[in-house]
């Protein structure tokens, strides 16, 4: 077992996540400029940012497994941001009412020891019910998600604005892909089970 496993990630819902797997982790905030480069793709974005996160905890943390995490949503190829504040998260579900948004959520896991990488890109496809203003309105007052990409978290009460999820791992959506991350896990002999 590998004694050293770090989340590149200061997201308290990844860490729940990871809790999930019952195999000991920390976690240090990596502090990377989350800016997407001109003319990038949103999941070569989250790819990018995800591989940028777990090598910089590696730098300082040469014997650690990093997990470096990232999500960047989109609607009509336009990505979606972490609102911040509540103007924007009032205009972005708006925008995204009764349309689809995929979520691009990347996984990186860095062996800091001997430079391998792994790295892949779990899509997750959400469709948002019709809302009307006061329904977005309450909603955000309740749950506050202006640091969610999207603007809603699907563990909390953001399952109530959605009509129908799609894609291979629900976990992807909260932000950590975990059967992505197992099968990396066990290529770098760590097993959960």
């Amino acid at each position: 077992m590998h004694n050293n496993l770090i989340l590149a990630s200061s997201s308290v819902y990844r860490r729940e996540l990871l809790t999930r797997l019952q195999i000991p982790f920390s976690c240090i905030s990596p502090d990377v400029d989350e800016t997407p480069f001109e003319h990038e793709l949103p999941q070569e974005t989250a790819l990018r940012l995800a591989k940028e996160k777990a090598i910089k905890i590696g730098t300082t943390h040469t014997d650690a497994l990093v997990i470096g995490c990232d999500q960047v949503a989109t609607l009509d190829n336009m990505q979606l941001g972490k609102p911040l504040n509540h103007d924007n998260a009032t205009k972005q579900l708006r925008m995204m009412r009764g349309r689809e948004v995929i979520f691009h959520s990347a996984l990186c896991l860095y062996n800091a020891k001997t430079q391998h990488m792994q790295a892949t890109v779990v899509p997750y496809v959400v469709k948002f019910r019709n809302l009307t203003d006061a329904q977005i309105e309450s909603y955000l007052l309740k749950e506050q998600p202006y640091h969610c990409a999207g603007s809603a978290k699907s563990e909390g009460l953001g399952i109530a604005i959605i009509e129908k999820m799609t894609g291979e791992d629900p976990n992807a959506l909260i932000g950590l892909p975990l059967i992505a991350l197992i099968n990396m896990l066990n290529h770098e002999q760590v097993y959960v089970i």
